[in-house]
């Protein structure tokens, strides 16, 4: 009787002792780290407003949302990170952990910049495809430069905007200029993001009766002066231009 409990307390000793320890798991904490830098990078953007810089309104929601959902899975991952039988990180896995960490030390390092004149040139006019109210509002109410840049692209919205010329208007955008640009005139240019920045567009109106040299290319200005549309081209006869800084919301939302 002694000799069995003796046995069976041996056996469930060795049981026991023969149980690996838990170690920390390095690729479990590696992949932590980098939800974590991600949750990190979203907090920024939210906290400080540069996520103005690259959503729409329509897509900044975004941004609260992946921060809460990045900081639970890092938090999580970071939590059962500890096993019994810890793997080596494997070199393929390490890279591409290192590369997903680039956007956000490229983001937190670079100065917040907003999409400017260089890049006028090269991006498309503004399309009221699935935004068909810009156009009908171009009819009536205070126009906005999202109206002005729909309308120029369809013919209902050209005879709209035809139909308010000489009203005054308010609009605000950056003084964008060309090697043909004449000195007394600019290009008032506005992005219209519908998601991202990837996908922006421009709104651009001329304006003329413009101070020489006052203004350089890049500089937020705010321009009033009734508005004459001609055909594809909308020009405003200012009767005030005046530097402003950039606004919270840098892009325009249709």
């Amino acid at each position: 009787m002694k000799d069995s409990v003796a046995v069976r307390r041996t056996a469930h000793a060795r049981s026991h002792g023969g149980a690996s320890p838990r170690a920390w798991s390095p690729g479990r904490v590696a992949g932590g780290l980098v939800l974590a830098a991600w949750a990190a990078l979203f907090w920024f953007l939210l906290l400080t407003g540069r996520d103005a810089l690259y959503l729409s309104t329509r897509t900044s929601w975004v941004v609260p949302v992946g921060a809460v959902l990045l900081t639970a899975a890092a938090a999580g991952l970071i939590v059962s990170a500890r096993v019994r039988s810890p793997g080596r990180i494997a070199t393929r896995e390490a890279w591409v952990m290192g590369l997903m960490v680039v956007p956000v030390v490229m983001v937190l390092a670079l100065p917040p910049a907003t999409l400017g004149s260089f890049s006028a040139s090269k991006r498309p006019g503004f399309s009221s495809a699935g935004f068909g109210g810009s156009v009908s509002e171009a009819g009536g109410g205070p126009l906005t430069l999202v109206d002005v840049a729909a309308a120029q692209y369809s013919k209902p919205g050209e005879q709209a905007l035809a139909r308010r010329a000489g009203e005054p208007v308010d609009f605000i955008g950056i003084v964008t200029r060309y090697a043909d640009t004449p000195a007394g005139e600019f290009l008032l240019t506005r992005y219209i993001v519908t998601c991202c920045v990837a996908d922006a567009t421009t709104a651009q109106v001329r304006v003329v009766n413009v101070p020489p040299g006052k203004f350089q290319a890049n500089d937020w200005v705010e321009v009033r002066g009734p508005i004459y549309p001609l055909g594809n081209q909308v020009i405003v006869n200012a009767t005030s231009v005046d530097a402003v800084a950039r606004p919270a919301r840098p892009y325009l939302t249709p």
